[in-house]
């Protein structure tokens, strides 16, 4: 196996892993918190960390740069977590805000 599907491999995982703390976040199942801004922000970080990890793994030249990691990487990324996030929503939506 090439190493552009290992790194998109790493990337699929760890954006199954984002969108399930994306869920949990937007519906505060973690710590009550009810935030979609903070769900973002900690995807993009779980992107960041995987694209790090993956540079370590398999060597900066063979990954290709910033730009193997683009197409290799951060598509595939973003792709299933939006998809899978969207998907928890709907499957169990967030219940309506009632008044106090």
């Amino acid at each position: 196996m090439d190493v552009d599907a290992k790194v998109t491999i790493i990337h699929v995982i760890t954006g199954i892993i984002a969108a399930f703390f994306s869920f949990a976040l937007t519906t505060g199942l973690i710590s009550g918190i009810n935030n979609e801004a903070i769900a973002i922000l900690i995807a993009f970080v779980i992107l960041y960390l995987s694209g790090q990890v993956s540079e370590r793994i398999f060597g900066k030249e063979a990954v290709g740069g910033f730009k193997g990691w683009l197409w290799s990487g951060i598509v595939p990324f973003l792709f299933i977590w939006i998809v899978l996030w969207i998907l928890l929503i709907n499957i169990n939506p967030v219940p309506p805000i009632t008044g106090i």
